[in-house]
């Protein structure tokens, strides 16, 4: 929708800069890292979605770059020259982990945390396999992916909260129900018109075509993302708001579900998220994270 008001540098990417390329290739305050990193970076997708000549990028981190933030800073800088834009936005739904590290390294940064049902975030996740479960714990992929919804929204929210008047929260269900109510709100927060006609009219990306892991099962119906989980069997769905209850009510959605459920549910909602904490500690602190979730970045190449 941002890329759709005018005025912003159209990427077609997420960038992955601080939850794959820094855990992968280390310091880039060091040369030899820079270098590593571009070898491989300019040979992925992300690089050929930029538009960019290959040489003038390749030379400006290199010679430029000492952090995360700076690489990601010239790419969108780059890329918005490119275009004759002012103004680059980025989303990389795992970087809301990362928000204390991209404000200390782009201090003009404003970060707009946009909060999903966590129901409808975990049938979503569930159905691509993003989140795995304990190998003794197969088949509960729903669960799971509700448990790293709800670890990576507080984590994000306690965060969020250190940056004061350049952090707003916006709600889903809210920009989809009353697109414009909300849009002025993130127009007055970035300071730039944010026009809904408009921005279906142009009509980038996923306004125009939505993105959806859910292919064409509602084909012939209006496309609604809000309230997916109500399809669900009734004892999924109560397993999720038992899960999920406590930070559902505190962000203002319905749960129906009260009793508090099994004790070996409320194990796995402990053993979940601490291991979520655990594996982003470990990447994010520890050379082992130069070995996490490459795959995403390898996937790319060629």
């Amino acid at each position: 929708m941002l890329l759709s008001s005018g005025d912003f540098a159209v990427y077609h990417a997420e960038t992955h800069v601080f939850n794959v390329l820094v855990p992968r290739f280390g310091n880039l305050a060091v040369r030899a890292n820079r270098e590593k990193l571009m070898k491989v970076w300019l040979q992925t997708e992300y690089f050929r979605r930029s538009g960019l000549e290959r040489d003038a990028i390749q030379a400006r981190v290199v010679a430029e770059c000492s952090s995360g933030g700076d690489f990601l800073r010239i790419l969108m800088e780059s890329i918005a020259q490119k275009q004759n834009m002012r103004r680059w936005a980025e989303c990389t739904p795992e970087h809301l982990l990362y928000v204390r590290e991209i404000k200390k390294s782009i201090p003009d940064a404003l970060i707009v945390h946009v909060i999903r049902d966590g129901r409808d975030v975990a049938m979503s996740l569930a159905k691509q396999g993003w989140i795995r479960t304990f190998p003794w714990d197969p088949g509960r992929d729903l669960m799971a992916s509700g448990l790293y919804w709800e670890w990576v929204v507080k984590r994000g929210r306690e965060l969020g909260r250190g940056l004061g008047a350049d952090y707003l929260e916006v709600r889903f269900e809210e920009l989809n129900l009353h697109p414009q109510e909300s849009l002025t709100a993130i127009g007055t927060f970035i300071d730039h018109e944010l026009d809904y006609e408009k921005i279906l009219k142009v009509g980038l990306g996923s306004v125009s075509q939505p993105n959806t892991s859910f292919g064409d099962k509602d084909k012939g119906q209006a496309f609604n993302p809000v309230g997916r989980w109500r399809s669900l069997p009734p004892e999924p769905a109560a397993m999720l708001e038992v899960l999920l209850g406590g930070l559902l009510r505190e962000l203002g959605y319905e749960v129906s579900v009260e009793h508090p459920g099994s004790l070996s549910l409320a194990a796995r909602g402990g053993l979940y998220p601490a291991w979520f904490t655990t594996k982003h500690w470990l990447k994010s602190h520890t050379p082992l994270g130069r070995f996490v979730d490459t795959g995403l970045l390898q996937s790319r190449i060629g």
